[in-house]
């Protein structure tokens, strides 16, 4: 295995997970608690910044794909980036386009009835943020020696 796979296959899920938790739990909340951001504005810019954190994210999640294709990784390992494209695809191609309709119609003034969509987006924000450092650190012990490990002299 080259370097840069081996390294593509151990930053990747933290630099994503970091980006997750950034957005996710830090800029998503509190603009709406800056001075001068109403609701409007709020959900505008939230729209904006989650399309790009969901193409970001395609685009780890392919670097990482690529980074592992070849490799015996393990089932687990695998199950997981299986599970974060599922998660990822449910997120970009479905929640968030019905999340956008509902920030529009309160954009332009209407109210939304009530939905789980947005409850069912952060859960699987959740899960990203546990199925990220987790698959991380699986691929980082996979590629370490082992510690203890004796060596023929």
């Amino acid at each position: 295995m080259t370097r840069i796979r081996a390294v593509a296959q151990v930053a990747v899920p933290f630099v994503w997970f970091g980006m997750v938790a950034a957005i996710s739990l830090l800029e998503a909340p509190l603009k709406f608690r800056a001075p001068g951001v109403t609701t409007a504005l709020g959900l505008g810019i939230g729209r904006l910044v989650f399309q790009a954190l969901n193409i970001a994210e395609f685009v780890l999640l392919v670097v990482l794909t690529a980074a592992v294709l070849g490799v015996a990784i393990g089932r687990w390992r695998w199950a997981v980036t299986g599970g974060l494209w599922a998660l990822l695809l449910t997120q970009a191609l479905v929640l968030r386009p019905l999340l956008d309709q509902r920030a529009q119609l309160i954009i332009d003034g209407g109210r939304p009835p009530e939905s789980a969509l947005h409850l069912a987006y952060i859960a699987l924000e959740g899960i990203k943020l546990i199925a990220l450092p987790v698959l991380g650190i699986g691929l980082l012990l996979r590629i370490m020696p082992r510690v203890g490990r004796s060596t023929p002299e």
